[in-house]
């Protein structure tokens, strides 16, 4: 069968059939099939590009690839054919041949089309994948193309089920020296498991590298260190550092930056600031940098005087301060609203013969500007620009939102005519800057019109000006409107950013319309759409919102179908989505998933299972896991102690809470009031109300007034040991305090009214009178019940009838009651019928008043509506 090979010259051409001269190559003839090239185009690029792989059409998959990989592909197979190499394409396309393709890897001219052109014909088995992987890899290592043979061994790894590693070590290994030495074929599978974030099993490649004596280089130490504090595996990276200092490479200057920016960035400045002290111990010198990434972090933390230290520090040492470096703490100083004593630093960094950039008058003009004080923005602009610094795009960002946010809109329609005669920007720059500043000052319908003038005028406006429009209309809730922004920047050929995509589901989310988000995702997905991962997380964190505990269970599956690894955020919102649906034991086992995937659960992810626990009633293996959190090195937080004493407070053990109360201390943290009405709730049922006034004492002592949960607690807690008198007297306390009684306090109050005697219940009744309450499904339960309670069970369904005429919403503790009032109905029917008590008659008001004042609200309801 005659093969035809489809080429793509890079022109724009969209129809162009033609033929190439025989004498080009002539064995081949070649001809160009008709291939858009627009960037959607994928459907066509399928039927082209599969003609250069062995295998046939339905085992290959080019819209695997992105539509950037699948351009650069058909450039390199034209060059390649223009340069009369075809022949070896050829005879690839007959039959797969590890040579072979090595052979036309080799061929063409950047890595990032070879390794493209792999991608697209390498379509194998796990088995044969490992196999035939290792086999080209070390063939691309024999021929000195070793960043390539790390290319092929990551694929191969991410295309492989993760327990088929080993298996893949051992045929690497297996008979390398024919292709490659051993430090070599060991150097590439520890790169490549790193570029697939495995760090653990770089580890192991790392001891193979010791046990062979041979020494691992310094770079890809400097990789191991970044992955494990990605992962926050702290032990492994000081054992790690010791490995280094015993058995080589002797750590570097950069192996100590790349620590230290990392603990920085974990929040451990501390960490970091030792490290730098104790370079000089192995021989190495901090350089600009070590000093850049301590500023930076403290300007973060906001201890902008430390961080000015290290400034001070740096000069001393004879090092030139970036750019960076001043405008962190200028920036720190910014955030924290003291605009003046930024400037003042500003202004000494050109006193001490610094020379500000446009970065850092933007960051100076926008702590004016998020200060209102516009004035001083536009100095500072008017300032930067006698000066000679050419302003940039976020300059104008900056002015224009300043002005149409706390200044005049007409300032800033004045400044975007002035930045439009200038020619200060370039035509599209100041486009989106203008439909930017329309979106800030709220007038998106201006936006919308100036954006569809540009597209009629020819000008080609940016990703950041169809963004900006999205972003507003998802703002204000107007979603359809940002999905025909979206349809028209599709149209139009711009390949939407991330940013873009998460602002629309996020907007789809808001809304409830799921179905909708998944089919957009779904859409992107298919056409290799850059999506981030925090768009699958939105999603998880909506589908357990709404209690769809599947659609969060489908997504999380399609998740890794599509190879899209769940960073520590997506592992977090699956496990607490999972905890609060009460399903802890699949929580925990994702839990051990995201253990063995070597990501660090953090605080959140460990008080969401401990939470879950307690709740279902597993106190044992919460309190195993919060022993496990603090020998992991993770310290207890307020909300892991608070749940802890709930779980044992609900057990009834107080001193085991008590105790946990005083480990608070130990640990450093301050009991908040969620602690102390915990712990007075405990003691309320165990009905030792002594214990629960002297730890009031204790609260008041330690800083905290007692909120409304308090009062409610209190009133609950002597109401069911009958004291009576004490509740009334918290109820005068919490009125006194200016709380304002909520529904819950009128339930408690009620029930107690309905059980104590007759004269001081309707002195009770007088207080809750005056109270503005709203009364709920457990008002009329606790008022249906008590007439059962007192012989009436009749009155029950009497009432009960009359609440269904109003259309009243009972819950499934209102039909229990009414169901027991029938059969006690049924079983006294043969008995005479007694008259109301003066206790009757009082529940028969309270029943009244109460639905008197649902029978209203509805009213009110339905009136609003019509």
């Amino acid at each position: 069968m005659r093969r035809w090979l489809a080429v793509l010259t890079p022109t724009h051409i969209t129809h162009w059939p033609i033929s190439f001269k025989p004498s080009l190559n002539p064995v081949l003839r070649f001809r160009l099939t008709s291939v858009s090239s627009s960037p959607f185009s994928y459907s066509t690029s399928s039927s082209y590009l599969h003609q250069f792989s062995p295998f046939p059409c339905s085992h290959s998959n080019p819209t695997s690839l992105t539509s950037y990989e699948q351009r650069r592909i058909v450039v390199g197979l034209s060059q390649l054919i223009k340069r009369q190499q075809g022949c070896a394409l050829k005879r690839f396309a007959v039959k797969f041949c590890p040579f072979l393709i090595v052979n036309i890897m080799t061929l063409f001219t950047y890595r990032e089309t070879s390794f493209a052109f792999f991608k697209l014909v390498f379509q194998f088995d796990s088995d044969s994948a490992i196999q035939y992987g290792s086999i080209v890899a070390h063939l691309l290592a024999a021929r000195n193309v070793r960043f390539l043979a790390q290319d092929v061994v990551s694929w191969v790894i991410g295309s492989v089920e993760p327990t088929r590693s080993r298996d893949l070590v051992d045929f690497m290994w297996e008979n390398h020296y024919k292709y490659e030495s051993d430090f070599s074929v060991l150097d590439t599978l520890m790169r490549s498991f790193l570029n697939v974030d495995m760090c653990y099993e770089a580890l192991n490649i790392l001891s193979r590298i010791r046990e062979v004596g041979l020494v691992p280089s310094p770079s890809v130490m400097s990789i191991l260190f970044k992955s494990l504090l990605r992962v926050g595996d702290y032990g492994s990276i000081w054992k790690l550092l010791r490995g280094m200092i015993c058995g080589g490479p002797h750590p570097s200057t950069k192996n100590f930056n790349v620590l230290i920016l990392g603990f920085c960035r974990k929040g451990f400045a501390q960490v970091g600031e030792s490290l730098f002290h104790v370079m000089g111990k192995y021989k190495c010198e901090p350089d600009v940098y070590s000093y850049n990434f301590l500023v930076h972090a403290y300007c973060t933390m906001g201890q902008t005087s430390a961080a000015l230290n290290y400034v001070h520090l740096m000069i001393q040492n004879g090092f030139h301060p970036i750019e960076s470096t001043f405008g962190a703490v200028v920036n720190a100083y910014c955030d924290k609203g003291n605009v003046v004593e930024a400037r003042n630093i500003f202004d000494g960094i050109q006193l001490a013969g610094f020379s500000p950039n446009v970065a850092m008058y933007n960051t100076l003009m926008d702590g004016y500007v998020k200060a209102r004080d516009i004035s001083q923005a536009n100095m500072l602009y008017e300032e930067m620009r006698n000066r000679g610094i050419a302003p940039d795009g976020t300059t104008f960002n900056i002015l224009v939102a300043g002005h149409y946010r706390y200044g005049k809109e007409e300032d800033g329609d004045r400044l975007l005519r002035d930045l439009s005669a200038s020619n200060i920007l370039p035509g599209c720059s100041w486009h989106d800057i203008s439909v930017a500043g329309l979106c800030w000052a709220g007038r998106l319908d201006e936006a919308t019109k100036l954006l569809e003038d540009m597209l009629e005028k020819g000008t080609p406006p940016s990703v950041i000006a169809f963004n900006s429009i999205i972003v507003a209309y998802g703002r204000v809730g107007l979603e359809e409107n940002a999905n025909k922004v979206y349809n028209i920047m599709v149209k139009f050929g711009l390949i939407p950013s991330s940013t873009t995509f998460t602002s629309l589901l996020i907007g789809l989310s808001k809304k409830g319309r799921l179905q909708d988000a998944r089919e957009l995702l779904n859409r992107m997905t298919e056409k290799v759409f850059p999506i981030n991962k925090a768009a699958f997380t939105v999603l998880l964190d909506e589908y357990f919102r709404i209690g769809d505990t599947n659609g969060a269970y489908n997504l999380w599956n399609e998740m890794k179908e599509r190879r899209i690894s769940p960073d520590s955020v997506a592992f977090s919102a699956f496990i607490n989505g999972l905890c609060k649906a009460g399903l802890v034991e699949d929580a925990y086992d994702v839990f051990l998933e995201m253990s063995r995937k070597g990501y660090l659960p953090n605080n959140f992810v460990y008080n969401s299972l401990i939470n879950g626990f307690c709740k279902c009633g597993n106190l044992c293996e919460a309190l195993k896991l919060e022993k496990q959190m603090r020998q992991k090195g993770l310290l207890p937080d307020i909300f892991t102690m608070n749940i802890i004493i709930a779980g044992l407070c609900k057990e009834g053990r107080m001193k085991a809470a008590v105790n946990a109360l005083t480990d608070m201390y130990t640990i450093g943290l301050t009991p908040d009031i969620v602690t102390y009405n915990t712990l007075i709730g405990g003691y309320c049922k165990s009905f030792d109300m002594a214990s629960a006034d002297e730890l009031m004492n204790i609260m008041y002592a330690s800083g905290w007034d007692p909120d409304l949960t308090t009062y409610n607690t209190r009133i609950h807690g002597f109401c069911r040991s009958r004291k009576i008198s004490r509740a009334v007297f918290v109820l005068d306390e919490l009125i006194a305090a200016g709380l304002v009684p909520n529904t819950v306090t009128y339930n408690t109050v009620l029930n107690a009214v309905c059980t104590d005697i007759l004269d001081r219940a309707i002195i009770l009744t007088a207080k809750l009178m005056k109270m503005a309450f709203v009364p709920n499904v457990v008002t009329t339960n606790i008022l249906l019940s008590h007439f059962a309670k007192q012989g009436m069970p009749e009155r029950t369904l009497i009432w009960g009838q009359k609440l269904t005429e109003i259309s009243f919403d009972f819950n499934d503790v209102s039909y229990k009651i009414m169901d027991r009032a029938y059969r006690l109905v049924m079983q006294n029917s043969t008995k005479p019928s007694r008259p109301t008590s003066e206790k009757g008659l009082f529940l028969d008001f309270l029943m009244y008043i109460t639905y008197n004042y649902l029978s209203s609200s509805r009213s009110c309801d339905k009136s609003r509506f019509t």
